[in-house]
């Protein structure tokens, strides 16, 4: 899973890109790390009370914290939580993964996993990945209630050039069109679940930081 994250514009661009509006996000850009806040979309739903509405609702652009706590019976988790789905099936995320009310897109820039070690120094660096053809793109994202609104990424086997950087996942990176968007935010989970897959590497680019 990506250790962080950018996301190199203002919430109004951000809301723009995604078809929603910005008044709920302060968000001005920069860096995000697990245990910190960040601009997520949803479809809505969790305003609304009781059964699902029979009308759309609008998406909403909210701050949620990246890391969703525990289940009680997990003692060694990470003190910023859960940050990353790996298995598509576990208990603990099919029943969000399946309603698609609990489905968002976490918009970014970039996002950073560790490279290979340096065969001259032992050390990893960092190895920083943006789309060619998405300046702002969508990673898919989960998001729970608890004590705190919080939200996890969505990981898939790596493409080939995560591969070659030492990586077995990456971020579940969602086709740019609106379709796609709208497929994970309210499909069912039939169809939904063919969006986790590695995003092409003849779209993605590393880039310095």
């Amino acid at each position: 899973m990506p250790m962080l994250y950018r996301l190199d514009a203002p919430a109004p661009a951000v809301a723009r890109a995604f078809a929603t509006n910005s008044r709920d996000d302060p968000w001005s850009g920069g860096h995000v790390a697990p245990g910190g806040f960040a601009p997520v979309i949803t479809a809505g739903r969790e305003q609304v009370a009781g059964a699902r509405p029979q009308t759309r609702q609008p998406r909403r652009m909210v701050p949620r914290l990246w890391g969703v706590p525990p289940p009680p019976s997990v003692h060694d988790a990470p003190t910023y939580g859960i940050a990353s789905v790996r298995n598509l099936e576990s208990p603990f995320w099919i029943g969000n993964l399946r309603n698609s009310e609990f489905r968002c897109l976490v918009p970014a820039t970039s996002f950073m996993e560790w490279g290979r070690v340096s065969p001259t120094d032992g050390k990893r660096r960092q190895c920083w990945f943006a789309c060619t053809d998405q300046p702002v793109f969508a990673m898919a994202g989960v998001w729970k209630d608890s004590e705190v609104p919080s939200f996890a990424l969505v990981t898939c086997p790596a493409n080939a050039e995560l591969r070659a950087q030492g990586r077995e996942t990456m971020p579940v990176i969602l086709p740019g069109d609106a379709a796609s968007h709208d497929l994970w935010l309210r499909g069912g989970w039939d169809r939904a679940s063919a969006l986790v897959q590695p995003y092409s590497s003849s779209l993605m680019r590393m880039v310095e930081r």
